[in-house]
């Protein structure tokens, strides 16, 4: 562990990241360790709640097909049980109508897997300006200009 992050005083943030496909999971893990102190995954829906109430994490990231049924009765009800969460949908169907009733449901950022690469740490800035996406973000953009 990096020194920088054993003599923070603040907590570390977390985030909460729930989907089934193990082998998805593994890589937006990393890439959301990148920025977050923390990363806890699970990989169903009642591991999804019973985590964000305990945790009280900053921000969960989910797929849209956690649910077996497909349907979004768990955002629902983690919008009810941890209102201020801030939660990014991952899909892999782009269609607006997928869009609009996962952000109807209570989703706060809505991200295609196609594009997480290059979508993900922008939602989550989105989310939380000033944070450390947006230091991460910036200093990339930083690059490419210099380099460009």
């Amino acid at each position: 562990m990096p020194v920088a992050k054993e003599l923070r005083e603040e907590p570390l943030s977390c985030v909460l990241l729930a989907d089934r496909h193990h082998g998805l999971t593994e890589g937006v893990r990393g890439l959301l360790e990148t920025v977050f102190g923390s990363v806890v995954m699970v990989a169903d829906e009642p591991s999804l709640l019973e985590g964000a109430v305990r945790l009280r994490p900053e921000v969960a990231v989910v797929d849209l097909s956690l649910a077996r049924d497909g349907g979004l009765d768990w955002l629902r009800t983690l919008r009810q049980r941890c209102p201020d969460l801030k939660v990014v949908v991952l899909s892999v169907h782009d269609e607006q109508s997928v869009r609009s009733a996962a952000m109807d449901a209570g989703a706060d950022a809505f991200v295609l897997k196609r594009a997480i690469s290059t979508d993900l740490l922008a939602a989550v800035d989105g989310l939380h300006p000033g944070s450390a996406a947006d230091a991460l973000l910036n200093n990339e953009d930083a690059t490419a200009s210099a380099e460009g």
